[in-house]
């Protein structure tokens, strides 16, 4: 059946359940959502809320295992009950997605240009030399610089937010009424963020198209949507127009959600008080720390003259978009980088030249915890043998059941059910992970904790713990922190002290009121008035400083 309808999407009554080993699982229960022409609608919830599994109904993206009811009517057809070829030519052309991960979305071994053009032949409408002229316009369309060109780039040659954009390129290509953007900027910096929503903005303006997004983040909603869909457990439980939303929720869940987003300036606990004459847990002078060139290639200086200090206790923020070198520098600190130049004092020890016998003693003080826990844990161990790694390893235990005290221990101290240390790592929880990844990291006792973009993977309310059990642990056991993030917010929360990366460069350092509230580089400005709010009206207000400053670069790049 096809025709037009008020809506370019009605979603009614929609259930979808999964066939599992123990038993039927109902992921969404009696959904009802609509998305007129023109309008942008986010979906958002925590984790497990259902937001992904409607969101790949509408294209019929769902696995075998899945059972659905109800009807998803797409201007006109029903999405659940066409037939596989109808929905094949559906895809694309009446509606198309933007992924989460376009690194994964991508094909690696095809030009990019090919995997635009490859939606356009498939459905018959233009020879290889039109396909290819209209990869580069579309190019040029979502920003991509030197588009006749870099249209015969492979995705590796890309930057994320690079990739980013050429995802949204394949969506746009068949001029779809509708693109649903699942998680579209997730992981990008803020900076990088707000020029994809600048983007999908100006896809709403300019082509009149449809989105549907959705996301845990409510900056990004404030920023963009015109409505908001609220789901938890599998339903709606509130819907209404993004001020009214904001400004007065009505759903008990809606109200936990917002009180959970991080706030610039909301830290209540005390900074830590710093002894003057106490030794630095670590010491940067004027660090260098350059990666190699390879096939004749000079070298990459990721870090360029440096100097910082952390002081016992303390908690060091390390803000900057991908590439300002906060990684490198956490690496090095770590002793899994080498130092090129400079010096770079770690708990007494020179990294410059440092051998590798010499520091191994020195990394039972320094606990480290990474990004994303999924891959840092061995899926082959039980949670409590991750954990008990570090102990094994250092020979503070014999084996993992030789420590399952100390397990125990670890595990209650992170909020944790001890009977979790029988558990895989994929049986948990993204939250309930990076709590496990929290917990080996303080196995030691270290002197020292880094941690790399900790919460950036996790919805807020699992971030809002988190993050509130770090400093828990941190007030109670002393130990200084080196905490690198993109989030300006999350960053305020927890540090002292803040330092702002630039191009591998320290453009910026002190505490919290002086960099966030009085920030002296254009480029700490620009990161602020980057970073969306949950606010609607405030966001309106910071995106149009946020234009004002890129003109005024765009500007000053031009006299140069």
């Amino acid at each position: 059946m096809t025709g037009t309808t008020e809506n370019v999407l009605a979603v009614r009554d929609l259930e979808v359940s999964f066939a599992s080993d123990s038993g039927t699982v109902a992921a969404v229960r009696g959904v009802n959502l609509t998305v007129a022409p023109g309008e942008v609608v986010a979906v958002v919830g925590e984790s497990g809320s259902g937001k992904t599994v409607t969101a790949k109904s509408i294209l019929g993206l769902l696995p075998e295992t899945a059972t659905t009811r109800g009807a998803v009517v797409l201007d006109g057809d029903d999405m659940l009950a066409v037939s596989g070829r109808r929905l094949r030519e559906l895809r694309g052309t009446r509606a198309a997605m933007v992924f989460q991960e376009p690194s994964t979305a991508l094909n690696p071994v095809y030009t990019v240009g090919w995997q635009i053009a490859q939606g356009l032949r498939a459905h018959g409408r233009y020879t290889r030399k039109q396909a290819r002229a209209k990869a580069v316009e579309m190019l040029r369309t979502v920003g991509i610089p030197d588009a006749a060109e870099r249209v015969d780039y492979y995705p590796h040659q890309f930057s994320g937010g690079q990739k980013q954009r050429i995802v949204i390129a394949m969506a746009l290509v068949l001029e779809p009424g509708l693109i649903v953007a699942d998680e579209p900027t997730t992981a990008l910096d803020v900076t990088v963020q707000a020029e994809i929503l600048e983007l999908l903005r100006r896809v709403a303006a300019d082509f009149g198209t449809s989105i549907l997004i959705i996301t845990h983040n409510m900056g990004v909603v404030a920023d963009l949507a015109d409505r908001v869909v609220v789901m938890y457990e599998g339903e709606v439980v509130e819907q209404a127009p993004v001020r009214q939303l904001f400004s007065a929720p009505e759903a008990p869940y809606t109200r936990r959600l917002l009180a959970a987003v991080p706030r610039i300036g909301e830290r209540v606990s005390a900074r830590s008080v710093v002894d003057p004459d106490a030794e630095p847990v670590v010491a940067a002078d004027r660090l260098v720390i350059e990666y190699p060139g390879r096939l004749g290639r000079g070298g990459f200086r990721a870090v360029d003259g440096v100097s910082f200090t952390i002081a016992p206790g303390e908690v060091l923020g390390l803000v900057g978009e991908s590439g300002s070198g906060k990684t490198t520098i956490g690496r090095a600190i770590a002793g899994l980088q080498s130092v090129s130049g400079g010096s770079l004092r770690v708990l007494g020890h020179e990294m410059l030249g440092v051998r590798e016998r010499e520091f191994r003693p020195v990394r039972r003080d320094i606990g480290f915890v990474f990004q994303d826990p999924a891959t840092s844990f061995n899926p082959l161990l039980t949670i409590g043998q991750c954990i008990a790694e570090p102990l094994v390893v250092h020979g503070r235990a014999r084996d993992a059941d030789a420590a399952s005290a100390r397990v125990a221990q670890l595990l209650d101290a992170v909020e944790l059910p001890a009977a979790y240390a029988a558990r895989f790592p994929h049986e948990l929880s993204g939250g309930q992970r990076q709590r496990a990844s929290l917990a080996r990291s303080l196995a030691l006792d270290p002197k020292l904790l880094i941690a790399d973009e900790p919460t950036s993977a996790l919805d807020v309310s699992v971030q809002a713990r988190v993050l509130e059990l770090f400093g828990r642990l941190q007030d109670e056991l002393g130990f200084a922190a080196l905490f690198i993030s993109h989030d300006l917010a999350v960053v305020d929360l927890l540090a002292d002290r803040i330092g702002v990366l630039y191009r591998g460069v320290l453009v910026e350092e002190g505490t919290g009121e002086d960099v966030l509230q009085r920030p002296r580089h254009p480029y700490t400005r620009r990161l602020l008035a980057s970073l969306p709010v949950p606010d609607p009206v405030e966001q309106a207000e910071r995106r149009e400083r946020l234009a004002a400053i890129v003109a005024a670069e765009a500007a000053a790049a031009g006299e140069d």
